[in-house]
């Protein structure tokens, strides 16, 4: 069942237990170990903060556009590294980048917390032959948050698991 209060609990749970963690890390873990996209932490979060601004338009987008809604999705086709690279996030002051990310997330929470109830079965179409309600969408954030933190930790971690 559609439960924002939970969604947006959840969101700010992992923002609270990961910012000091984020804030910890020495450069040379959030710049120079990369996952298998070849990110480091910093396009991560970038990327995550990029998720964060782009779900808030839709969100914003899919409570008085027309539905089914025609919204670029910015994943398609590698954008997002596109997105990454043209804001530059691996040159981002990590601190500045931290509380980017920080009140994006937060900001979307309220966003969520606010949605029009009426307009969750609003639909977006997200590509050929791929439509996502408005609820669907939301439910599904802190599931793509969790998998970016988790390659996150992967990266902290290192190669041998320490």
């Amino acid at each position: 069942m559609y439960n924002p209060s939970a969604i947006s609990s959840e969101i700010r749970s992992l923002v609270h237990s990961w910012e000091p963690r984020l804030n910890a890390l020495p450069q040379e873990i959030y710049t120079q170990r990369h996952n298998n996209q070849d990110r480091n932490i910093k396009q991560i979060l970038g990327h995550l903060v990029d998720s964060a601004s782009n779900n808030t338009h839709r969100i914003v987008h899919l409570q008085y556009q027309p539905s089914p809604l025609i919204f670029p999705n910015y994943a398609t086709f590698g954008n997002n590294d596109r997105w990454i690279a043209i804001q530059n996030y691996y040159g981002e002051d990590w601190n500045t980048l931290i509380g980017i990310w920080k009140y994006s997330m937060l900001h979307l929470c309220h966003v969520i917390e606010h949605v029009n109830l009426e307009k969750l079965k609003n639909q977006w179409t997200a590509g050929p032959d791929e439509v996502i309600t408005l609820e669907e969408m939301i439910i599904d954030f802190p599931v793509h948050m969790k998998l970016h933190l988790d390659e996150i930790e992967e990266l902290i971690q290192g190669p041998d698991g320490k």
